[in-house]
């Protein structure tokens, strides 16, 4: 609004578009989270290996990466294995993470977006709950769309009201 009070519309526009782009890219992204969150309700739960807890080779050949990539993701945020003196230690926790995770890459998503979903799986006490709490993630965005449909009516009103009081709404060239 402080924009449109400034007569740069182009700027409030843009604000606007931006927080649509966001609100899609959030939609997309929930969508991957429930995707992810059938792949892993209906698979086994993950187990350490035979001899106890997965090593960052092993693991990296289950998955079909490198370990540099199982590193990169935990400077990343997305895994958090425990660790010897000499080596990254895996749990079964932490190989459904990176289970998630090599499933979200494959589709694209972008390392940051990735540990958003690997901490919604965590503050969710799991992918079980994870599913639970996917309709109340969708339910927001549903409001916060609906909000933002409810902002850009009024200031379409509001720009409307200007030109007729003004002959024209405020742009960026007015000054």
């Amino acid at each position: 609004m402080k924009s449109v009070l400034r007569g740069d519309l182009a700027t409030a526009l843009a604000v606007i578009d931006t927080a649509h782009v966001q609100l899609q890219r959030d939609r997309e992204t929930v969508d991957r989270v429930a995707s992810a969150a059938v792949v892993l309700a209906s698979s086994p739960p993950a187990t350490p290996g035979p001899d106890g807890p997965v090593s960052v080779g092993v693991l990296a050949h289950r998955l079909g990466v490198t370990p540099a990539t199982l590193r990169t993701w935990e400077r990343a945020g997305i895994l958090a294995p425990a660790r010897s003196r000499t080596a990254r230690i895996y749990s079964p926790d932490d190989v459904r993470d990176a289970e998630l995770a090599h499933l979200l890459r494959r589709g694209g998503y972008p390392l940051e977006h990735i540990a958003a979903v690997i901490e919604h799986v965590h503050t969710a006490g799991g992918p079980g709950p994870l599913a639970a709490s996917i309709d109340q993630w969708r339910e927001r965005l549903t409001a916060r769309g609906r909000a933002m449909l409810t902002g850009s009516a009024r200031l379409a009103d509001y720009l409307t009201f200007l030109g007729r009081t003004h002959g024209n709404p405020p742009t960026s060239s007015d000054g």
